[in-house]
C-alpha cells in the first residue's frame, strides 16, 4: 500500500451526466444512489455541480440536489464543486447553505466556483453578464460575511438562519482564481490533473500567496479529476469514451451533448477535427490497472503536495463506474 495515497483524502464530485436511453430526471436520481454507494465505500465527500441549459448535464440547482444527497446519507460530508457565485446574490447562496447546515449539522460544505452561464442567452435567463465574473473576490467577501456576521448591507438584514454558522468554504479555480482564493484564506480546489503545467502553477502561487483566515490557519489543496480504473488498461479506457466523445462534439458542434455507449462511438465515423478532440480527450487521465493508477496517483499527489483528491469521473456504465470506485477505495484505504 502506497503511504502516500493512504494519507490522502479521496472524494467525488458527479455532475448528473445524461445519458442516452436515461433522461435527466433518471440522472438526478443516478446521483443520489451513487452517494449512497460512494458513502459506504468510505469516500470523504461527495459534491455536485452546477450547469444551466446544457442537454448533457442535469444538475442545475446543487443546493437542492445536495440536500436530496444528505438525506439519503448518513455520514459522509455533502457539497458542491460548486456553486458559481457569479450567478446568484450573495445574501441568498449564504440563506440557502444555512439551510442545509441547519437540517444537516457538521456535513455541509460550500464549494464556490466563479463562471457565469456559457452562452449570452443562458446569461440573459440568469440576468448575468461576463462582467459579473470579474467581481468574484468581492461576491466572495459578501457571502463570508454574511455567515459571520460582519455583512451589513442593512442594520437590519440578516442571513438566517446562515449567521453564526461554521460551513467551510471551498474555491474552485485556476490562475487568478487561486489568489482570491490564497487572499482569502480558503481551501483550493483545482484540476484538472491533465493539465499538470497549469495545476503545479496555480498551486504553488496559492501556496505562496495564502493568508491565514478564520476559516483556514494553513493551505489545503484539493485536486481533481478524472480517475478510472478495471481490471485491465483496455478497460479503463473504454471508461474514458463516452467522456471524451461528449467533449468532442461539443468543441466541433457547440453541443454538450449526453453520454453515448463506448461501442456506438468506437462505431462512429469521424470528422478528422472531431477525432483530433477525441483522441485528445482519451489521453492525460490516471487510467488503468490498479497498479497503473497507484503510479499514477503517487506522481500527481507528489507533485501538487494534495491533501485531498477529488474524482471526477463520467462515463455512460454506471456499473462500471461504480466498480472504478470501489477499486480505487481498496487503493486509498489507510493501512492499519
Amino acid at each position: 500500500m502506497s503511504s502516500v495515497i493512504a494519507s490522502t483524502r479521496f472524494s467525488v464530485l458527479d455532475r448528473s451526466r445524461t445519458r442516452e436511453g436515461y433522461d435527466g430526471p433518471e440522472a438526478l436520481r443516478d446521483t443520489v444512489r451513487l452517494a449512497q454507494e460512494v458513502e459506504a465505500l468510505g469516500y470523504h465527500r461527495f459534491w455536485v455541480s452546477e450547469h444551466h441549459s446544457v442537454p448533457g448535464v442535469a444538475g442545475s440547482a446543487p443546493t437542492v440536489l445536495a440536500a436530496a444527497v444528505a438525506a439519503a446519507t448518513s455520514t459522509i460530508r455533502v457539497g458542491t464543486g460548486g456553486v458559481m457565485l457569479p450567478n446568484h446574490q450573495p445574501f441568498v447562496v449564504a440563506e440557502q447553505f444555512g439551510v442545509l447546515e441547519s437540517l444537516f449539522p457538521g456535513r455541509i460544505d460550500m464549494g464556490l466556483g466563479r463562471s457565469v452561464g456559457f452562452t449570452d442567452g443562458i446569461r440573459r435567463a440568469l440576468g448575468r453578464g461576463k462582467p459579473d465574473a470579474e467581481d468574484f473576490a468581492g461576491q466572495l467577501t459578501e457571502l463570508l460575511g454574511w455567515l459571520d456576521g460582519t455583512q451589513r448591507a442593512h442594520p437590519q438584514v440578516h442571513a438566517r438562519p446562515a449567521e453564526g454558522l461554521r460551513i467551510p468554504p471551498f474555491v474552485l479555480a485556476t490562475g487568478e482564481g487561486a489568489g482570491i482564493a490564497a487572499a482569502a484564506g480558503l481551501p483550493l480546489v483545482v484540476g484538472d490533473l491533465r493539465g499538470r503545467e497549469k495545476l503545479l502553477r496555480a498551486v504553488e502561487r496559492y501556496r505562496r500567496e495564502f493568508r491565514p483566515s478564520s476559516w483556514s490557519a494553513e493551505p489545503y489543496v484539493v485536486v481533481s479529476g478524472t480517475i478510472a480504473l478495471a481490471g485491465s488498461t483496455d478497460e479503463a479506457r473504454r471508461l474514458l469514451i463516452p467522456e471524451a466523445w461528449s467533449m468532442a462534439y461539443s468543441r466541433t458542434h457547440g453541443v454538450f451533448p449526453p453520454l453515448a455507449p463506448a461501442e456506438r462511438v468506437e462505431a462512429l465515423t469521424m470528422t478528422d477535427k472531431e477525432r483530433g478532440f477525441y483522441e485528445s480527450g482519451l489521453r492525460g487521465h490516471i487510467q488503468g490497472t490498479e497498479e497503473e493508477v497507484v503510479t499514477g496517483l503517487e506522481t500527481a499527489i507528489k507533485e501538487t503536495s494534495a491533501d485531498e483528491v477529488l474524482v471526477t469521473t463520467s462515463t455512460y456504465d454506471r456499473a462500471a463506474l461504480r466498480d472504478s470506485l470501489r477499486r480505487l477505495a481498496r487503493i486509498a484505504e489507510p493501512t492499519p
